[in-house]
């Protein structure tokens, strides 16, 4: 009876670690446990467990410092409601309160999302709530910049000691779990949209990245047409990562110049890694991208994903990682 009881509270522990992770990630609501609360409250006809699920998502501290957008607070809640009448439970009202708190309240262009990594802390990102904002897709974190960092916590050792440098940063989910997790000797976030360097600039500085107890940290402009020698050479990468970049042919092309430019600037000896993880929306595009790898004497190999699940996000979609190298007299 005792183990029995110990499992059940270990699974609502699980449960609720989810619906935290879910929501601070504004993760589609769909996607959320909702079977779980409504085979509790049937259970136990308690609005108990709603309580601990609220004190683990809007009455959080971390909603009060990085909300997530008041809409989607505002159907989160009243989904929750939605199921709390059905089960026919007494009202909570701290339930009600939470939402007339976002009821009214007027939507802002931009919020929080926040990911929590192993060891407990979150990492919090200012995102734009349109999927395209002012001219670039920039704004938001995608599935590949998840899936990378995720493969980043569990090989740490390609970053420890290390100088990165991350191409098309976007808001930085990639290089702060990097920043926060893999203990590297510098990191250089970059991208050349000006919007996005100014949000980029915000979120690092809002993970508390720049001080004492964290790498040397620098958030760069970089054209990738336009980027000379010397500025490679000025940061000097031992790895180089990019997520979410190969969406375009265009955009492929400039990419392929500039990775055989940096490996250009190292001598053979001391080559970088570079790692390049993808969303593969466009089959041609992407493979259009890996023909002009092998037509500038640049070869790459498919990298094991990420075997444990630390974010939540559609792990269903066509995501790749490959590691990108000089071919022998190439």
């Amino acid at each position: 009876m005792a183990l029995s009881a110990q499992k059940e509270e270990s699974r609502r522990e699980d449960i609720l670690n989810e619906f935290r992770a879910s929501f601070f990630s504004m993760n589609r609501l769909a996607s959320f446990p909702w079977t779980f609360i409504e085979n509790e409250l049937q259970s136990n006809e308690s609005s108990e467990f709603i309580s601990e699920l609220l004190k683990q998502t809007c009455l959080h501290p971390l909603c009060g410092k990085f909300p997530p957008s008041v809409r989607f607070r505002r159907l989160f809640l009243t989904e929750l409601i939605k199921r709390q009448e059905a089960a026919g439970c007494d009202p909570l009202d701290e339930l009600y309160d939470a939402l007339a708190e976002v009821l009214g309240v007027e939507e802002t262009p931009g919020c929080y999302k926040s990911y929590f990594l192993p060891n407990g802390d979150a990492v919090s990102l200012l995102e734009s709530i349109a999927l395209i904002s002012q001219g670039t897709t920039g704004l938001v974190t995608w599935e590949a910049a998840l899936y990378l960092a995720e493969w980043a916590l569990e090989n740490q050792q390609v970053f420890a000691g290390r100088s990165v440098l991350e191409l098309g940063s976007g808001v930085g989910l990639t290089g702060v779990t990097i920043c926060r997790s893999c203990k590297p000797l510098r990191f250089v976030f970059s991208d050349c949209h000006a919007a996005v360097l100014q949000k980029l600039r915000e979120n690092v500085r809002v993970n508390g990245l720049g001080g004492e107890t964290s790498p040397a940290v620098s958030v760069e402009e970089l054209d990738w047409t336009a980027a000379t020698e010397e500025q490679i050479r000025g940061i000097g990468a031992d790895t180089v990562v990019a997520a979410d970049v190969v969406y375009d042919p265009d955009v492929a092309g400039s990419l392929v110049k500039l990775l055989l430019k940096i490996l250009s600037c190292s001598p053979a000896q001391l080559q970088p890694e570079i790692y390049i993880c993808s969303t593969v929306r466009n089959p041609e595009t992407y493979g259009g991208f890996k023909l002009q790898l092998e037509a500038a004497g640049l070869g790459h190999e498919v990298m094991t994903g990420p075997a444990g699940a630390v974010f939540p996000y559609n792990r269903l979609a066509p995501l790749e990682l490959i590691k990108v190298f000089r071919v022998q007299g190439g």
